[in-house]
């Protein structure tokens, strides 16, 4: 099984497993702490290859209904360049009245970049690791006690350098649509 095709595997897996998974409903009081999971798809510009197709995972730990930090994942799994961010994220819930939630966060983590593309003497076959910083922020929309439809914007900072003629990377933009799964 090749790279991409574990990844991509992977990414359904994860996607399966959280349609199935809903945590439980709890009450509004409820102050107990609890987890919740997210998984979006989109478009993350600005890479080394332009623009690619992401999917992204959460996975958030909520210490009460206004503040979480967990884990997220994004991945390029399609095409050329294949790109695995990882991050420990920190978010806070401004919940407003009207159903809808403003979720700005923050995070540190690594990003690997594997930019595969072309043969014969202009092959380009370079890697490279970097930190990895993604700052923005999500519009929630709650369709339901647990459930909620969100659209994310996010900038990553980084410093990917796959050597000429690739320019280096050291900025992004993805633009993400998905479903969370928490209070």
């Amino acid at each position: 099984m090749t790279h991409t095709r574990r990844i991509q595997f992977l990414c359904a897996v994860f996607a399966f497993l959280g349609c199935l998974s809903s945590p439980p409903a709890r009450s509004a009081e409820s102050q107990g702490a609890h987890w919740g999971f997210a998984t979006d798809l989109g478009l993350w510009s600005g890479t080394t290859n332009d623009t690619t197709f992401a999917l992204g995972f959460g996975l958030d730990y909520y210490m009460d209904q206004n503040f979480s930090f967990g884990g997220m994942a994004l991945f390029t799994p399609v095409g050329d360049l294949t790109q695995i961010g990882i991050a420990g994220v920190a978010k806070y819930h401004l919940r407003l009245n009207s159903g809808f939630n403003l979720v700005p966060f923050a995070g540190l983590g690594i990003l690997h970049a594997d930019l595969n593309r072309g043969n014969g003497p202009t092959k380009v076959d370079r890697n490279d690791t970097s930190h990895f910083i993604p700052l923005g922020m999500s519009l929630e929309y709650q369709v339901g006690p647990n459930i909620a439809f969100s659209t994310t914007l996010m900038v990553n900072l980084h410093r990917i350098n796959l050597s000429p003629p690739v320019p280096d990377d050291n900025s992004s933009v993805a633009l993400l649509f998905g479903i969370r799964w928490g209070p």
